[in-house]
């Protein structure tokens, strides 16, 4: 027990580290201290040939976190079930405080540990992704007739029972979602003269920015481009898409579409015929 409060004894430690870095020996170290060789070792953190302990990055910010909120090496050690000189060695640099202080430098700790945690798992998101991306080749003609049709049936303005209108019309906030849903009316016969375009988009937003990032999207100019839907602002309404990026929608329509409509309508109800031959059970009407 003697042993333990030496090494939570700061004084001690800046004691011991300072006759080191001047040169005395462990020696001289232990008769000035009064303390055995095994304790000038954990004091100045040599255990082990100087090696830190290879434990998992959480374990150690936790201990962090629990010496700057005033706790003692052995009961860091213990809640954290390592021994008594790694949790020295691991928080050694760390002053115990308490009060108001203990209060800030434990939220800055656990900042500090969900700043590492947070870049670990985005390193581990963006690994995920690249590995699934990779599993896709360039779409073969059917392919994309398919995807289009899903991504229009997700996406794209469908007729009502109430008010059947079979007419192509597509809205979305993703580039990359508009430039599948033009690759897939290119695939199928579309031409641009049938198309027009049109930006929705709040008031507060940059306006002539968005009608230029979706001409460039789309590939066309910008006066092919109806006039620009804009939606009042509403200030008690807290939203997340503003600044830069924020470049509001684009809707494409195609006229005379009722053939496209039906063709993306058919290939929807021949993917959902399919899901019953997998063993999905008797789809439902779409």
């Amino acid at each position: 027990m003697a042993t333990e409060r030496l090494l939570d004894d700061a004084s001690l430690v800046e004691r011991a580290r300072a006759m080191h870095a001047a040169g005395a020996t462990y020696a001289q170290i232990k008769s000035e201290l009064g303390v055995g060789t095994s304790t000038v070792s954990r004091l100045l953190g040599t255990n082990g040939a100087g090696r830190k302990p290879r434990i998992p990055s959480a374990v150690r910010e936790r201990a962090i976190v629990l010496r700057v909120d005033g706790r003692s090496i052995p009961d860091i050690a213990r809640d954290l079930k390592i021994a008594r000189s790694t949790a020295w060695l691991i928080t050694r640099d760390i002053r115990p405080t308490t009060g108001e202080d203990s209060v800030a430098r434990r939220a800055e700790a656990g900042r500090a540990y969900w700043r590492e945690e947070n870049q670990r798992r985005a390193v581990t998101r963006q690994r995920a992704i690249l590995a699934a991306a990779s599993r896709v080749r360039a779409l073969t003609d059917h392919e994309l007739l398919l995807v289009g049709a899903v991504a229009y049936w997700a996406e794209g303005t469908k007729a009502k029972p109430w008010r059947r209108q079979d007419r192509l019309s597509f809205t979305n906030s993703d580039a990359n979602m508009i430039r599948l849903f033009l690759a897939w009316l290119d695939l199928v016969g579309v031409k641009e003269e049938r198309l027009s375009y049109r930006v929705q988009i709040h008031e507060s937003a940059d306006i002539e920015g968005a009608v230029r990032f979706w001409a460039t999207i789309a590939g066309v100019s910008e006066q092919a481009f109806s006039k620009t839907t804009v939606k009042r602002h509403n200030p008690t309404t807290s939203r997340h898409n503003t600044g830069d990026v924020y470049r509001g929608c684009l809707v494409i329509r195609v006229r005379r579409s009722a053939e496209e409509y039906r063709l993306a309508e058919g290939l929807w109800a021949g993917i959902v015929s399919s899901l019953e031959r997998l063993g999905g059970g008797t789809p439902l009407d779409a």
